[in-house]
């Protein structure tokens, strides 16, 4: 006897490579057209992929620009170079080489406008960017505590507290020098910030 509840439909698995191809487009579509005239059919047709294989993964432009951004976010490595103060240096350098790219401002500075009034974009930009760049803090942190360079944090509540006071030091500085301030991160800006937040550092570890 057949059983009257119908089988679950497991539907169609994603493809990774269809999802990196629709990725490239909506950047490459940011480039040329800018947000404003970016459209979810237009990326379909650079991607070389039907509409509704774009639509079963985006339900809108808005959510397809953050996940296409976050992916040159994802680019970010902390290198080993030998002090905390270098190393910090050496991911800022590249935060800022990211931001200096046009998909990167275009992108970014509009999601973060539209952010202003929907909750769940930014959320997902918190979720996307924000959250999946805090393990950069939280591996130079151990790195330079296993160095002797800062004490080590047996709390791992104040420790995501101190990473996330870090990164919003960092990124927020960043971000206002290169995309409001129109100026240059170079290396000589970014070793003032870099020293300005190791004072604060160091202030921190000798009254906890």
């Amino acid at each position: 006897m057949q059983s009257s509840t119908p089988a679950a439909r497991t539907g169609r698995p994603r493809s990774a490579a269809a999802d990196a191809a629709i990725l490239e487009a909506t950047r490459e579509a940011l480039v040329e057209l800018g947000w404003s005239k970016l459209t979810l059919s237009d990326v379909a047709t650079r991607a070389g992929v039907a509409k509704t294989t774009l639509y079963r993964r985006w339900s809108g432009k808005n959510e397809l620009v953050v996940d296409a951004v976050a992916e040159l976010f994802d680019e970010l490595e902390l290198p080993d170079r030998g002090s905390l103060a270098a190393d910090i240096e050496g991911v800022v350098l590249q935060f800022a080489a990211i931001l200096d790219r046009p998909e990167a401002q275009s992108g970014l500075m509009a999601v973060v406008a539209e952010s202003t009034r929907d909750d769940a974009l930014r959320e997902r930009i918190r979720t996307s960017i924000v959250d999946r760049q805090k393990r950069l803090v939280l591996e130079g942190r151990a790195r330079a505590a296993a160095r002797g360079e800062l004490p080590p944090e047996p709390d791992p509540d104040a420790a995501s507290h101190e990473a996330d006071l870090i990164f919003d030091v960092v990124a927020g500085a960043v971000v206002h020098r290169t995309l409001v301030s129109a100026r240059p991160a170079d290396e000589e800006w970014v070793r003032d910030l870099t020293r300005v937040l190791l004072l604060g550092l160091a202030g921190a570890a000798h009254t906890s």
